[in-house]
């Protein structure tokens, strides 16, 4: 195996944490205290094409792989992870669903302006009672012929208010269940369209998380993505491919909160030295470096196996579920060896630490992730991840 990254992949490293360090530090306490949504920095993200990385370069987009798209996301999460999170939505489940899965119409029309950041895009799946369990759409669809009607209520959606795009799924053939579930492109600016107030979160507090109410929404047949059932496979598949991404941003978080710590360490003295040199200390770090060098391998892994077009669901929910966990724990960690100072806004740790509670939960929970590998397990074919997809 070649553990080495490409020339390409490490000049893409470096431009995101320069990047990140330059544009996305400065302001990023105040952004997160107020809940300012991060309208400046999202605009340059979309000039530096860090929105549409891997859309093909005929839309608009970077051409990248996917490990180019996790490198920049581990980067981006070091330092801001409301953008991020936003960066994340954008690439790996609107404009690569629609990309996937779109027609050309539906590409030129949308992916050209979401892959350059001149518009932003929202995946509308979850709902008040349909959250973990995606099968269970309370939002509707009728088919009118020429076009569907839209109604119903969808919850904890990140770019809610600043998005020009929905991805909305919703149920078109309730007896049918999930067969007759179906994915839809909607305009925000489509009469019956409502955006309801900002969530107040604990953590990645300025990207925009909002409930999106859609009251009689007229949606043409066109804007339908795939065949008729097509839309609960079309969630599932652009969700395992968005795992790859959050689970790089949990990556982002623990070296965010791991080079934090070891600079600190090597100011901070104690009993006449540098806290580095305390075993109690030492050992903290060591283990923070071995957590986080194991989740970059299951991140990296899933990426690799997705750009050679082989199966990567297995992969993408094992280095979501290790990545979000060593997360939380080494951030906290990460507070206890700043003390102190770790509990105040100033030094960076507690911010990380209330972010990556969230990397447990979204694009699929921890539990969620565990009934998908341990139905691997039961099927006994957990170590054959070659097939292709």
């Amino acid at each position: 195996m070649n553990f080495e990254l490409s020339d390409l992949h490490l000049a893409v490293q470096e431009s995101a944490r320069t990047f990140a360090q330059k544009e996305l530090k400065p302001g990023v306490i105040e952004r997160d205290s107020g809940m300012i949504y991060p309208t400046e920095q999202v605009k340059r993200m979309g000039e530096q094409g860090f929105l549409g990385m891997m859309v093909s370069e005929k839309y608009g987009g970077g051409g990248m792989d996917t490990m180019s798209y996790v490198l920049a996301m581990e980067e981006m999460s070091k330092v801001d992870n409301s953008c991020s999170v936003i960066m994340s939505v954008n690439n790996s489940l609107v404009c690569w669903g629609i990309e996937t899965f779109g027609t050309e119409a539906q590409k030129q029309k949308y992916l050209t302006k979401l892959a350059t950041g001149e518009w932003i895009g929202a995946f509308c799946l979850s709902e008040p009672e349909a959250g973990s369990d995606a099968t269970s759409q309370r939002t509707t669809a009728v088919d009118m012929g020429d076009h569907y009607v839209l109604n119903g209520t969808k919850n904890w959606i990140t770019n809610g208010g600043t998005s020009k795009v929905h991805l909305v799924i919703a149920q078109t053939d309730p007896e049918k269940k999930h067969k007759g579930i179906n994915a839809f492109i909607v305009e925000t600016d489509w009469d019956g369209v409502e955006v309801g107030a900002k969530e107040d979160k604990l953590g990645i507090r300025s990207s925009d998380t909002h409930t999106i109410m859609y009251t009689d929404v007229k949606v043409p047949k066109e804007n339908r993505i795939g065949e008729d059932g097509f839309g609960f496979k079309f969630a599932m598949k652009t969700l395992t491919g968005g795992r790859i991404g959050i689970a790089a941003q949990a990556l982002g978080i623990a070296g965010g909160a791991f080079e934090l710590s070891t600079a600190y360490a090597h100011e901070r003295a104690a009993f006449g030295k540098p806290i580095i040199n305390h075993q109690a200390i030492a050992f903290k770090l060591a283990d923070m470096a071995t957590d986080i060098e194991a989740a970059k391998m299951l991140v990296y892994r899933s990426a690799w196996l997705k750009d050679q077009n082989m199966d990567y669901t297995t992969a993408s929910s094992m280095a979501k579920l290790y990545a979000s966990e060593v997360a939380m724990k080494h951030t906290v960690e990460a507070v206890q060896i700043h003390g102190g100072y770790g509990f105040v806004k100033e030094y960076h740790v507690e911010r990380l630490m209330r972010d990556a509670k969230i990397t447990q939960i979204y694009e699929g929970t921890s539990e969620v992730q565990r009934i998908v590998i341990s139905r691997q397990v039961a099927k006994g074919n957990l170590y054959v991840p070659t097939n292709k997809l």
